[in-house]
């Protein structure tokens, strides 16, 4: 069960809020180009951030959701994550989506899905290819990822395919959170009788794209057994997945780790990238056309 009461949240907003800039002003400025507010959504007047290495080209590509409880956050905040990966030598693509109360879990999905075919069709002109596509995110970012990972429907509607990303990458992500017990919780993910539709270990058929999960056994804002339950169920069913779990790390370092300041003290981005590199070699592994929620 998910356990982003609301005190906690807010705390976990304000040290987020405070540590972030400082991580972007330390952020290197050379080695790679930032193309920012990219429009990739007129309609909901959305863009997104692309960072690339200098000499990018046919480069895998990650399209990097940001956590915030699906309320809060904006691209401009993760310079420091572009910068991780463009490091790595990938094309790294951070898209703001529609915020609660604005949208809801579906309007959610809508855009993350929206951002993926975007980098489909666009991303070979920032040196990016588009048939070596990875989702990633953190917190309520990788549940975005991991749905767009484990449920086909979202790319399909937005004209993509699930089958055509080379893998995805939870960082500390709510993958089994029911029940549901706040109340901008259940408003977002609801009717109550389509809460279990929100959850990623729903949607498991064993021909998931490969998934790599990473979670700190200290995290008390989305306990470590979200990414522990989803990866036994999957290997279950015959899925990819990867897991990694980080003793005495809490939910804010996963993601600080990624920073040039603080990545040298964990090997989370090491881990990432080599994920990356191993799955962008491999040939796409064709995916099930089932959707309907298993538990």
């Amino acid at each position: 069960m998910i356990t982003m009461s609301r005190m906690p949240a807010v705390i976990l907003a304000v040290l987020l809020a405070a540590c972030q800039p400082l991580l972007n002003t330390l952020t290197p400025t050379g080695g790679y180009g930032i193309a920012g507010d990219v429009t990739y959504d007129a309609k909901s007047r959305l863009g997104l951030d692309v960072y690339k290495p200098s000499d990018a080209r046919g480069a895998p590509v990650v399209v990097f959701f940001y956590g915030g409880r699906w309320s809060r956050g904006s691209k401009s905040e993760y310079r420091y994550v572009g910068e991780a990966l463009a490091s790595e030598g990938f094309v790294a693509v951070i898209p703001d989506t529609r915020h609660y109360p604005e949208a809801r879990f579906n309007g959610f999905m809508q855009d993350a899905a929206n951002a993926v075919v975007w980098a489909e069709k666009r991303v070979a002109g920032y040196g990016g290819d588009p048939s070596r596509i990875f989702v990633m995110g953190h917190s309520s970012g990788a549940q975005l990822a991991a749905m767009l990972a484990l449920n086909p429907e979202y790319l399909k509607a937005a004209g993509g395919d699930r089958a055509r990303l080379r893998g995805m990458i939870g960082l500390a992500g709510p993958y089994d959170f029911l029940p549901l017990l706040a109340p901008d919780l259940r408003d977002m993910f609801g009717p109550p009788e389509q809460f279990e539709l929100s959850q990623p270990i729903s949607f498991i058929d064993g021909e998931n794209p490969p998934l790599l999960l990473l979670h700190g056994e200290d995290d008390d804002t989305v306990p470590v057994s979200n990414t522990v339950s989803l990866a036994a169920r999957v290997a279950h069913r015959g899925g990819s997945v990867e897991k990694v779990l980080y003793p005495k790390m809490g939910h804010a370092w996963m993601i600080a780790s990624l920073s040039s300041t603080l990545r040298g003290r964990t090997d989370v981005l090491a881990q990432v990238a080599d994920f990356i590199s191993r799955k962008a070699r491999e040939p796409l592994r064709p995916t099930a056309v089932e959707t309907q929620p298993r538990r």
